[in-house]
């Protein structure tokens, strides 16, 4: 079985697919995929500094540079998406060769990318946007003002709600 996960950003996506990791599940998360291929797959950080041209710097993408720009505008993030979207959805492809019994894809753009088309069950994970932002402040480096930006630029809770088999509402710690 393929379990896709999705949910906007700071919603407790990691922790589940950590639990699913746990119990002998293979996992995939695919902003980690994504931070690996920045590391290792030269044409993508070429295609994004083409696009975006001052975000890479030395071989080395700029995050922040290329999240001030992409989180400030639906359709510049709608273009970064159209560049990453390809190549992550390529490394998913390949680490499923092995067709593991349990598998989960953490991918906030899962149906976007076409991800979900790979999964037999997809689950949204939601949880209050005060929880949100603080988390994301926290594991970021970020203020309030950018952490919100980020939520802002996303789909609404109610999209992922409607656009997945069951609904997770995370409202507490990982530690509760």
């Amino acid at each position: 079985m393929i379990i896709g996960i999705t949910g906007g950003t700071g919603s407790g996506k990691t922790t589940l697919l950590k639990v699913i990791g746990e119990a002998g599940g293979v996992v995939l998360d695919c902003d980690a995929i994504y931070h690996q291929l920045l590391l290792t797959n030269e044409a993508l950080l070429q295609a994004i500094e083409d696009r975006f041209p001052g975000t890479v710097k030395d071989g080395i993408l700029d995050k922040k540079a290329l999240g001030n720009r992409v989180f400030a505008d639906e359709k510049e993030l709608q273009e970064l998406n159209r560049i990453t979207h390809g190549a992550v959805t390529k490394e998913v492809m390949e680490r499923l060769k092995e067709k593991p019994s349990l598998a989960a894809i953490d991918a906030i753009g899962l149906f976007e990318s076409g991800i979900a088309k790979l999964c037999d069950t997809t689950v949204a994970v939601t949880a209050p946007l005060d929880d949100r932002v603080q988390r994301l402040m926290a594991r970021d480096n970020i203020t309030e003002d950018q952490a919100t930006l980020r939520i802002n630029a996303q789909k609404p809770e109610s999209w992922f709600r409607e656009m997945c088999d069951h609904t997770l509402e995370n409202d507490s710690t990982a530690s509760n």
